[in-house]
């Protein structure tokens, strides 16, 4: 397990929970990485305040254009704003938390 400290967050300074848009193609690898990886990190660290949306492009790739969608997979934080974008499989625990802004907020 990373050696991350883990902070419970509550909701996003608005009260919304955290939007999260995992950007994929297909069940590869890498996207399924990604995706176990970020439901863990939520799990520990947003508890239930949180939804995911993966978004696979090979099935819908209008939908990467909003986002600006280079590259994949990429994670996209709508809420809290302001939007924060990660890009890969999300294996580094602390690059994904300071990445997020989940690092030094609401901690209890």
């Amino acid at each position: 397990m990373n050696a991350a400290k883990k902070e419970k967050i509550d909701k996003s300074a608005n009260g919304e929970p955290w939007v999260l848009r995992l950007y994929v193609a297909g069940q590869t690898p890498k996207s399924l990485t990604a995706f176990a990886n970020l439901k863990k990190i939520c799990a520990e660290y947003l508890e239930h305040q949180y939804r995911i949306e993966v978004i696979d492009l090979l099935e819908n790739p209008q939908l990467g254009r909003g986002d600006q969608i280079l590259a994949i997979p990429t994670l996209v934080r709508n809420l809290p704003q302001p939007i924060k974008k990660i890009i890969g499989d999300l294996s580094n625990t602390e690059k994904v938390l300071v990445g997020l802004d989940l690092r030094g907020r609401g901690v209890q």
